[in-house]
C-alpha cells in the first residue's frame, strides 16, 4: 500500500471511506500501538485550534511516532517572511508526515505539489476540513448502524462552515437526505448546492428553526458563526444568535437522532441540552482520536490487514 496525501474529501470514493472507517473502528477498539514507531509527524497551525491539533498529535503518540511543528506561525520563521514552499520543503526534511492548518484556501493543496512527504489538511480557510469530515462519518455510522438513506440537518453557519462542505461531499456515496438551516446571510453557498445538483444529493433549505422542522432529523449537525471569517463584524453581530438549540426543542426528536457539532461551541446549543440522550459532541471528538490514527496509516501506506495483523497493542 502506497503513500497518501489527504488534502480533500472528495478525492476518496465509498469503497475508501468505508475502508478507513473500518481502520478508526479497530484503532478505537486498540488505540495504543507502535505501528510508527520510528516516525516523526510535523504538525504546522497557522491558525489555532483545539481538539484538532490534540488529537492529531495523540493519534501520532499513541501510534508511537514523534512530534515536531508549531502552534502558531508567529513563533516560526514564517514571521521573517518565509515562504509556504520554502517551509514545507523545509520541515520535510526532518518528518515522514506533515499535518498543516492554514488560514488561506488551497494551502494544503499546493502543500502537497511540492511536498516530498504526505499532506494532511487540517483545514484550509472556509473550504475543507477532511479529518474531522472523516470522524463525522465515524461518529454517524457508529451512531445510526449505518451510512446510507439518512436525514441530516446542517444548521447554522453554512457559508463559512468548512466541516458541512466536506460532509456533504463525503456523503455523496450514501443517498442521504440534507436540510440547510441557516440566514440568508449563511446560506450554503451556490457551488455546494450546484454540487448536490450535479451528484443526485436531495436537499431543502429553511431559515425556520423550529422543533417541527427538525423533527425528522436522524442527525442534527449544528455550526458556530464563525466570527474569525466576518470581515464584517456587524453582520456578525446580526446573526451570532439566530439559532440555539434548547432542551424543548428535542420534544418531537426522533429516538435515533444525534446531536453533532465540530466544536468548539460558543451559545448555539444550550447547555441543558448536555445531557440529553440526543447529544453526542463530546463523543464526536473523541472519534477524532480514531479516525486520524487511521488517517496516519493511510497516508504512510499502512494497510488495514496489517493493523488487524498487529502485535504491537500496549
Amino acid at each position: 500500500m502506497g503513500k497518501h496525501n489527504f488534502v480533500n474529501i472528495q478525492g476518496l470514493d465509498r469503497e475508501q471511506l468505508l475502508y478507513l472507517i473500518e481502520m478508526a473502528k479497530e484503532f478505537e477498539a486498540h488505540p495504543n500501538r507502535e505501528l510508527l514507531k520510528g516516525k516523526v509527524v510535523a504538525t504546522l497551525f497557522y491558525e489555532p485550534s483545539t481538539r484538532t491539533r490534540l488529537s492529531f498529535e495523540t493519534a501520532a503518540n499513541r501510534l508511537g511516532a514523534r512530534v515536531i511543528g508549531f502552534t502558531d506561525a508567529k513563533v516560526s520563521s514564517v514571521s521573517k517572511g518565509e515562504t509556504l514552499k520554502d517551509t514545507i520543503l523545509m520541515v520535510s526534511n526532518y518528518a515522514d508526515a506533515i499535518v498543516m492548518r492554514h488560514y488561506i484556501e488551497g494551502a494544503a493543496q499546493y502543500a502537497s505539489e511540492v511536498a516530498p512527504v504526505p499532506i494532511i489538511n487540517a483545514g484550509d480557510g472556509a473550504h475543507q476540513h477532511p479529518s474531522q469530515c472523516l470522524l463525522d462519518l465515524y461518529t454517524i455510522y457508529q451512531t445510526q448502524g449505518t451510512l446510507e438513506n439518512l436525514n441530516i440537518y446542517l444548521v447554522g453557519d453554512l457559508k463559512y462552515g468548512r466541516t458541512v462542505h466536506s460532509l456533504i461531499m463525503a456523503m455523496r456515496h450514501f443517498n442521504p437526505t440534507f436540510h440547510f438551516i441557516a440566514p440568508k446571510e449563511l446560506a450554503m453557498p451556490e457551488e455546494y448546492k450546484l454540487y448536490c445538483h450535479q451528484h443526485g444529493i436531495r436537499f431543502e433549505e429553511h431559515e425556520d428553526f423550529t422543533l417541527e422542522v427538525i423533527a425528522h432529523a436522524d442527525i442534527l449537525y449544528m455550526t458556530r458563526v464563525q466570527k474569525e471569517r466576518f470581515s464584517d463584524l456587524m453582520e456578525y453581530e446580526r446573526v451570532k444568535n439566530v439559532y440555539i438549540l434548547r432542551r424543548d426543542m428535542l420534544s418531537l426528536a426522533r429516538p435515533n437522532m444525534k446531536i453533532l457539532h465540530p466544536l468548539p461551541r460558543v451559545n448555539e446549543i444550550a447547555y441543558d441540552v448536555d445531557d440529553s440522550s440526543h447529544t453526542y459532541y463530546i463523543q464526536q471528538a473523541r472519534n477524532g482520536l480514531f479516525a486520524r490514527e487511521a488517517i496516519f496509516c493511510h497516508c504512510l501506506g499502512i494497510s488495514l490487514e496489517e493493523i488487524k495483523a498487529d502485535k504491537t497493542i500496549i
